[in-house]
C-alpha cells in the first residue's frame, strides 16, 4: 500500500481553505484569482521553503484528478455552436502563427545556448491554460460574453494544440507509434459522443431526476466519463489532460440544449471546490525553488520566457483580432492568451526525463508560467474594466458579415 502522508494531506486542503476565504473577504476590486493564491501557498508550504509539506503519491493521485478535472472544465465551456465560425478560425491562425514564432525563437535561443532544445523550448511556449482561465472569466462575468467567446476559442486551441505536440511531436516513440493510438482514442471518443448525443433525450428524464437525490446519477456518470478518458489516455500512452479534455466536450454535447444549472453548479463544487485545488496547490510544492534561485543563468531565464510567453501567444491576438475586438479587449486577449501552467510543467517533464532540458531550464519555464498566471489575468482584469466610474467596458467591435 503507498504511504499516506496524512500530514502534508491536511495542510494542502487547509491551504486550499485559507486561499478560498482570503479571495471571499477581500474586496472584489483586489481580490486575486484564488488559483494565483493557491499557487503561492503551495510554494509556500513546500519542502523548499516552510517545509510542513511535501510531494507524496497520495498528495500526487488527488492532483491528478484535479489536472483531469481541470481539463474536463476546459473541455465543457467551448460550446462549438458558439465559438465555430470566426472566433475558431482566429484562434487557429492565431496558434499557427505562435507555433512559427515559438520554434523560430527556440531555434535562436538553442543556438546560443540558452535552451538545449529549440522543440521542447518551443511547444512549451504555445500554450494557453484555459482551464485556469475558466474561473477567472466566470468570476469576472465575462464568461458568456463575446470577448469570453475569443478567449475560449482562444484557449481551446491553445490548449489542444500543445496536447497534440506532447502525444505526436514530443514523444520518444517512433510516428507510428504515436499516432496510432492517438487515432484510436479519437475514433472512441467520437464514438463516445455519438453515442451520448443520440441517448441523451431518452436518458436525460433520468437525469433530472436525480439531481436532487442520493444517488446523484448525473455527476456519477460525469466522474466516470472523465476518469474513465483520463484513464484510457493514459493507458494508450497518452496524457492524462486529453482524457480530461475530451470528457468534457463529450459531456457538452451530450446535454446540448438541456443544460440545468443545477447540475453544473454541483460539478463546479466538486471539481473547484475539491479537486483541482489538489492540482495547483500541489503545483506549488512541487516547484524547484532551489534550482531557480541557485542558479544565476535560471533566474535570468524567468524574465526572459515570461517575456516570450507574451511575444508568443500575445502578439497574434494583438495583429489577427483588429478587426474583432477594441483596442483594449485585444490587449486583454493577449493577457490571457498568454497565461500558462499545466501543459508547461506536462512538457517540462518530458523534457528533463528525456535529456532535452536542463533543470534550471525547466524551472524558470515552470516559474515564468507560474508569473503569467498570477500577473497577466490580474492585468486582463484591469483591461476589461471600465477606465472610468460608470464608463461600460470595451466591447467587440461589430464588423459586418463578408458577402
Amino acid at each position: 500500500m503507498a504511504h499516506v502522508d496524512a500530514g502534508s494531506f491536511l495542510i494542502i486542503v487547509f491551504a486550499g481553505a485559507v486561499a478560498a476565504l482570503t479571495v471571499t473577504l477581500a474586496p472584489r476590486r483586489f481580490a486575486p484569482p484564488v488559483v494565483v493564491l493557491e499557487l503561492l501557498f503551495g510554494i509556500l508550504i513546500g519542502p523548499q521553503v516552510l517545509g510542513i509539506a511535501h510531494p507524496a503519491s497520495f498528495v500526487e493521485f488527488f492532483a491528478n484528478l484535479g489536472l483531469g478535472m481541470l481539463f474536463f472544465f476546459a473541455g465543457y465551456e467551448v460550446e462549438f455552436d458558439r465559438v465555430r465560425g470566426r472566433p475558431l478560425r482566429l484562434a487557429g491562425w492565431g496558434w499557427v502563427l505562435s507555433v512559427a514564432l515559438a520554434y523560430g525563437i527556440g531555434g535562436i535561443l538553442a543556438a546560443a545556448g540558452v535552451v538545449l532544445s529549440f522543440l521542447y523550448a518551443g511547444s512549451a511556449l504555445t500554450s494557453t491554460a484555459l482551464g485556469a482561465l475558466i474561473p477567472i472569466l466566470r468570476d469576472e462575468g465575462d464568461l458568456d460574453t463575446p470577448f469570453g467567446t475569443y478567449v475560449l476559442a482562444a484557449g481551446a486551441v491553445g490548449e489542444l494544440g500543445p496536447i497534440l505536440l506532447l502525444t505526436l511531436v514530443l514523444s520518444t516513440q517512433s510516428a507510428i507509434d504515436r499516432a496510432v493510438p492517438l487515432f484510436a482514442f479519437i475514433a472512441l471518443a467520437i464514438l463516445l459522443a455519438l453515442v451520448s448525443v443520440r441517448s441523451a433525450p431518452t436518458g436525460w428524464p433520468l437525469v433530472e431526476r436525480s439531481i436532487e437525490s442520493s444517488s446523484q446519477f448525473a455527476v456519477r456518470i460525469a466522474a466516470l466519463l472523465v476518469f474513465g478518458l483520463a484513464e484510457l489516455a493514459t493507458s494508450l500512452g497518452l496524457d492524462v489532460v486529453l482524457g480530461g479534455f475530451v470528457a468534457g466536450m463529450v459531456t457538452r454535447l451530450a446535454v446540448r440544449g438541456r443544460e440545468v444549472s443545477v447540475l453544473e453548479s454541483k460539478l463546479t463544487a466538486v471539481g473547484f471546490g475539491l479537486l483541482i485545488p489538489f492540482f495547483f496547490i500541489e503545483s506549488g510544492v512541487e516547484f524547484n525553488v532551489d534550482a531557480l534561485f541557485t542558479s544565476a543563468s535560471a533566474l535570468l531565464k524567468l524574465p526572459l520566457f515570461l517575456a516570450l510567453f507574451l511575444v508568443v501567444r500575445g502578439l497574434p491576438a494583438l495583429l489577427l483580432y483588429r478587426g474583432a475586438l477594441a483596442t483594449r479587449d485585444r490587449l486583454a486577449l493577449a493577457c490571457y492568451c498568454s497565461t500558462a501552467l499545466p501543459l508547461v510543467v506536462a512538457i517540462t517533464d518530458v523534457a528533463t526525463d528525456d535529456g532535452h532540458m536542463r533543470s534550471s531550464t525547466a524551472a524558470a519555464l515552470v516559474g515564468a508560467a507560474l508569473v503569467s498566471t498570477i500577473v497577466f489575468p490580474f492585468v486582463a482584469r484591469v483591461l476589461r474594466r471600465p477606465s472610468e466610474a460608470g464608463a461600460p467596458p470595451a466591447t467587440a467591435v461589430e464588423v459586418p458579415p463578408r458577402g
